[in-house]
């Protein structure tokens, strides 16, 4: 025979209060399977079932009325989940955006002013936020005199805010709306492109060839991260081919750009005699403009999801290569 329980034992099973068993029964949702003849509620472990799983759903968020339908067999588990998922991620996003500016409100000591504008910008459309940065490089690009694929190339490095941003990537499009939209920003590194690519060496620097020419280098120089991170020790052959590769592509690369020859010699000094601590001066010394960019590029690399550049790790690289030289001379 199947057992019935009393409400308190029922209560005490599912972990619900008595008054919300009966609000549940009086609302249709789980009804008693029996009344005593005095008029008291009792459930079988069947409704006890149904109780538990209304408890779980009203835990995740699930309205009474949909769980009424699924109960019902008007609809099922899996369509009520379904949709109560695209909410609770919708929901998730928009907590997301609220914790971003909260948190920069904090540490900038953001005022009133500021707060509905992060807030706008944290809820921009994609089109909304490419229309954004498209503004920036036509400031920043207005007149620069170079070959149109650079401009192109400058434009492509923009933020893609994925799906479901982290709070970090939210933080980082923050900033990077502010700032491409900030006057003195915009100025300076507009003032930049123009100082670096208004002369005919800079003009040569933006060329397609010498783009491509410059890449190849960079690759070489991955090619020398990646065997010193591997743990390729620098006194091996492998160290020092790599070293003298990159040694010999240095001096021809500053051949093309300059347009004189330059002795693979004095690259391999250049690398030898590389210093940590004076490259950390030099990098203090740049420009603004210089310092702008990077910026720019190390807050798409956040919002992106891509590697950051490690001035550390390019440094450990310069001193495995300075070490595989000094060992091969």
């Amino acid at each position: 025979m199947n057992e019935l329980y009393s409400i308190g034992d029922v209560a005490r099973r599912t972990g619900l209060s008595v008054s919300a068993i009966r609000f549940y029964a009086d609302e249709g949702v789980v009804a008693p399977t029996g009344l005593t003849e005095g008029g008291f509620r009792r459930y079988d472990v069947h409704a006890i079932a149904r109780l538990e799983l209304v408890r779980t759903l009203r835990d995740l968020g699930a309205g009474l009325d949909d769980i009424r339908r699924m109960l019902a067999a008007e609809t099922t588990l899996h369509d009520l989940a379904a949709a109560h998922l695209r909410l609770v991620e919708d929901q998730l996003r928009q907590f997301r955006a609220r914790r971003a500016v909260l948190r920069t409100i904090v540490r900038q000591h953001t005022t009133t002013e500021q707060v509905s504008l992060m807030h706008k910008l944290v809820s921009m459309s994609d089109d909304d936020r490419d229309r954004l940065i498209h503004r920036f490089w036509d400031f920043v690009t207005d007149g620069l005199d170079v070959h149109p694929s650079y401009v192109e190339g400058l434009r492509s490095r923009r933020p893609h805010l994925p799906e479901e941003p982290s709070t970090e990537q939210l933080e980082a499009w923050i900033e990077l709306a502010e700032i491409v939209q900030d006057d003195g920003f915009r100025t300076e590194l507009r003032d930049f492109f123009h100082r670096a690519f208004g002369t005919e060496r800079g003009k040569l620097i933006a060329s397609p060839e010498m783009m491509a020419r410059i890449e190849r280098h960079r690759q070489l120089r991955l090619e020398a991260q990646a065997c010193q991170q591997a743990g390729v020790p620098a006194d091996s052959p492998r160290a020092r081919d790599i070293a003298e590769r990159v040694a010999a592509d240095s001096a021809e690369l500053a051949t093309a750009l300059t347009g004189e020859a330059h002795d693979v010699d004095k690259s391999r000094r250049s690398i030898v005699e590389f210093d940590r601590d004076g490259r950390a001066a030099q990098w203090q010394a740049q420009s603004t403009g210089l310092k702008s960019l990077t910026r720019y590029h190390s807050l798409v690399a956040t919002i992106n999801g891509t590697p950051q550049p490690d001035p550390d790790r390019a440094a450990a690289t310069r001193e495995w290569m300075a070490a595989a030289l000094r060992r091969g001379a």
